[in-house]
Order: structure tokens, then C-alpha cells, then sequence
């Protein structure tokens, strides 16, 4: 088993992966070839999360979704955080993904 056979690709890298075959088919071909797919899609993978990682606590902090908030109103704050991760989502599929 190679090195490029042995990274993990997790969500954002199976997202791009598809928009490569189906919209970008010849870049998909090209790195299959060269041998470069799966590192491509495991770093894609890895900056997105960091990113994510990185932007939801400080927008949580700037949208008051705090562990006060957690425990007055539990259903409030799931809702503000999904709706968080799904704005930098978007953000992340736009920037990275999708290009």
C-alpha cells in the first residue's frame, strides 16, 4: 500500500472528489493518472476542517451562543450553531469545493 493510498479522506474531501468527476472531469482524470487524486482531496479535506474548526467558535462567541445560552435554552442554541456551521459551510463549498 502506497502513501497515496493511506490518507483519510473525510466529508469535504468526497465533495470535492464529486464535483471533479462530474464537473471537471479532465482534472479528475489528470491526478488519477499522475497519482495526485487522493492527496488532493486529503489536503481539500484537512483545510476545510480546519477552517470550520477554526470559524465556528469565534462566530459563536459573536453570536452569543454561549454555554449560559446552552443551558437556559438548549434548543435555541442547537438551532444557532447549526445555522453557523451551515453559513461557514457554504462559505467553505464555495471557496474550496466547488472551483
Amino acid at each position: 500500500m502506497t502513501t497515496e493510498e493511506q490518507k483519510e479522506i473525510g466529508k469535504y474531501g468526497l465533495l470535492r472528489r464529486t464535483f471533479l468527476k462530474e464537473k471537471k472531469n479532465w482534472e479528475y482524470q489528470a491526478m488519477l493518472i499522475e497519482g495526485t487524486l487522493n492527496s488532493h482531496l486529503a489536503e481539500i479535506d484537512e483545510t476545510a476542517q480546519k477552517r470550520l474548526d477554526l470559524m465556528l467558535p469565534k462566530m459563536m462567541k459573536e453570536a452569543g451562543a454561549t454555554e449560559e445560552l446552552k443551558a437556559k435554552d438548549q434548543m435555541a442554541w442547537v438551532g444557532l450553531v447549526n445555522n453557523l456551521k451551515a453559513s461557514i459551510e457554504e462559505q467553505l463549498l464555495s471557496e474550496l469545493i466547488y472551483i
